[in-house]
């Protein structure tokens, strides 16, 4: 069901501190950048190996990452992991019992699918599932 680890989206204040950093200490620039208007992002994604990491910046102050950086500071704001089937993940996971924030996939960075479970479903991780847009 689960492919691999496709990126952890970490919540940050500044795209530009973290760009200038990633650039000066790892000669990384971002694999993409974005804004995710439905979810109130900009985002960067830094390539290693297989997996992203992914940051996010808050474009207004009542997005869901503004309040993460209000509540729980700068950090790790979810793992997420790539699937074939989506709506099929989806499903299993609601008939084991898990909590799912959307019931339906939605649009995210990249175009990929994506959805939420729940953390207090899964031991405090905000896991995000996706799956990749069609080619």
């Amino acid at each position: 069901m689960l492919k691999k680890v496709d990126h952890v989206g970490i919540a940050v204040h500044s795209l530009p501190e973290v760009k200038a950093v990633f650039k000066s200490v790892f000669s990384l620039e971002p694999d993409y950048e974005e804004t995710v208007a439905e979810q109130k992002v900009n985002v960067a994604g830094f390539k290693i190996g297989e997996t992203h990491l992914e940051f996010l910046e808050p474009t207004q102050p009542d997005s869901p990452i503004a309040k993460f950086l209000e509540k729980r500071g700068q950090g790790i704001h979810h793992i997420a992991v790539d699937v074939d089937d989506i709506n099929h993940t989806l499903q299993q996971i609601k008939q084991q019992g898990l909590q799912l924030i959307d019931q339906q996939p939605r649009t995210g960075a990249g175009g990929k699918l994506i959805a939420f479970t729940h953390p207090k479903s899964l031991f405090g991780i905000l896991l995000e599932i996706t799956q990749k847009p069609p080619e």
